[in-house]
């Protein structure tokens, strides 16, 4: 059975910018093959089982070289395979789209398009500059600035001068010079407003601003480099104006996320919106008790307890699934009061259609005891992870409340990508790391070596608890004021503006 090939546009950067359909299609990608600026958030949407290959092209260097990266697609399809090719910005601006097309339609493969946002109008629309405006221009024109090695550019500057219309040219890094005497020569005022934006709508992006005359000096003494757009015409003017992404709280901050994979998303995407860095390094993984007779037993004796309490999302979700297999659902509850450790865990539960009853004021095991001590009158079925902190059964046993206290799931801490880690540490370049738990400050240390210096680091902490753990290996810490990833967010905004 032959197969087929989705051309996915990824943008140009800013995970965001990943269209829904396209993360629809990567969802259901068999093999993926990747070039080289596809961010790396998009690249861990990569479903776990799918084959991933790399065939990142570089200016004058191409890893991969185009006609291999086609039979690469023909023969994937060929066995099957339903293929995502992901191209940076849209596949059919200067992405070679059409020319990946041909071969699979000359061997009747099935394919489609999902356009992507070009970096023509959006690493533009990051650095404040609208490529159209009523006052000063009405149309735009997209150039390329690549050549062959050893040719001139084929470019027809006198009619892109005489168009008078906004001018991006993408890949013209290393033509720069030329591009430049090419319009000046064509007649282009020499004081017309224009930009350079390099890596744009990422973290690291940065503007270069001056007149189409000062532009390559100004570039040289920045060091832009590629992948970087050329912007010329007098909407370059409003930069300043209309800068908005520079102005972001994180803005070009590198902030560490140790969350399990499952979990990371909301913080992540929290702190990008801010401007943030974001690099996911899942520390921890929660790994069901399969099959787990306690709990079977438990769930078949519920009318026994008066409460029952979880302390992770993880422990919901494994219930659920332990539910499931014994064919039952939420009506297994009956009147049995929900105890949820934070507003996490509650809206885990609120997935299902189940309220909490109990959320203490402070996200930790300790005052989730000492709420239940004050409130139970009878049993309490605890289910967690098999490394559950004993401050939640120390409040229920010194209040005298009967308890069962069952794993459900277990923790492990690992992360593949450990050297990495222990080598951005060692070389100073982590300044801020969140940690969610106990159990994410137990897995990065576990991941980057005891002997690592965290000293050179600020835990970014959700609450007591964690920042009392993370403190024991010599971390310094921040608390949020709440118990909660809004509050850890703006913890992060307020810890990167004091530093």
């Amino acid at each position: 059975m032959s197969g087929n090939v989705i051309l996915v546009g990824a943008g140009p950067g800013d995970p965001g910018l990943l269209t829904v359909k396209g993360r629809e299609a990567l969802a259901q990608a068999e093999v993926v093959v990747y070039d080289r600026l596809i961010s790396p958030a998009i690249l861990a949407m990569i479903p776990e089982g799918a084959e991933a290959i790399d065939v990142g092209k570089r200016a004058a260097r191409h890893t991969v070289p185009q006609r291999e990266i086609n039979q690469i697609l023909l023969r994937k399809a060929q066995e099957g395979k339903h293929v995502v090719r992901l191209k940076g910005g849209d596949p059919f601006v200067f992405g070679r789209g059409g020319e990946e097309l041909e071969i699979l339609a000359e061997n009747g493969i099935d394919f489609q398009v999902i356009p992507g946002v070009t970096s023509a109008v959006a690493a533009a629309a990051y650095a404040g500059i609208p490529v159209t405006h009523r006052d000063c221009c009405s149309s735009l024109h997209v150039v390329t600035g690549h050549r062959r090695e050893g040719t001139a550019l084929d470019i027809q500057f006198r009619a892109l001068v005489q168009g008078g219309g906004t001018l991006v040219f993408l890949m013209g890094v290393g033509a720069l010079p030329e591009i430049v005497s090419g319009l000046l020569e064509a007649g282009m005022a020499p004081n017309t407003p224009a930009a350079m934006v390099e890596r744009g709508t990422t973290p690291c992006q940065r503007r270069c601003g001056g007149t189409l005359s000062n532009l390559p000096e100004r570039a040289a003494e920045m060091g832009i480099s590629s992948p970087a757009v050329i912007v010329v015409g007098q909407v370059c003017a409003q930069a300043e104006k209309f800068d908005w992404f520079s102005r972001l709280p994180l803005k070009g901050r590198r902030i560490l996320v140790t969350r399990p994979k499952e979990r990371a998303g909301a913080l992540s995407e929290k702190l990008r919106a801010l401007g943030a860095d974001v690099t996911e390094y899942p520390c921890i993984a929660t790994v069901p008790l399969d099959p787990c007779p306690e709990l079977e037993e438990a769930l078949g004796r519920l009318s026994r307890y008066e409460w029952l309490a979880f302390t992770s999302p993880a422990g919901v979700e494994a219930v659920w699934r332990c539910l499931g297999r014994l064919g039952r659902d939420a009506r297994a509850f009956g009147n049995i009061k929900l105890a949820a450790i934070g507003g996490g865990t509650a809206k885990a539960l609120e997935g299902h259609g189940l309220s909490a009853d109990l959320v203490p004021e402070v996200y930790d095991a300790r005052h989730l005891g000492m709420a239940l001590a004050g409130a139970a009158k009878a049993r309490v079925l605890i289910l967690r992870a098999q490394e559950g902190s004993p401050a939640l059964t120390e409040a229920l046993s010194g209040a005298g409340v009967s308890y069962d206290d069952i794993a459900v799931y277990r923790t492990i801490y690992q992360n593949p990508r450990w050297a990495e880690l222990r080598r951005a540490l060692d070389a100073g370049e982590l300044a801020y790391v969140t940690f969610t738990s106990a159990s994410t400050v137990k897995g990065f240390v576990s991941t980057v070596g005891a002997d690592a210096d965290f000293g050179k680091i600020v835990g970014l902490c959700i609450g007591e608890q964690t920042a009392g753990e993370a403190e024991k290996h010599g971390i310094p810490v921040q608390v949020a004021e709440k118990a909660t990833v809004d509050a850890l967010v703006a913890l992060a905004a307020k810890a990167c503006r004091e530093r």
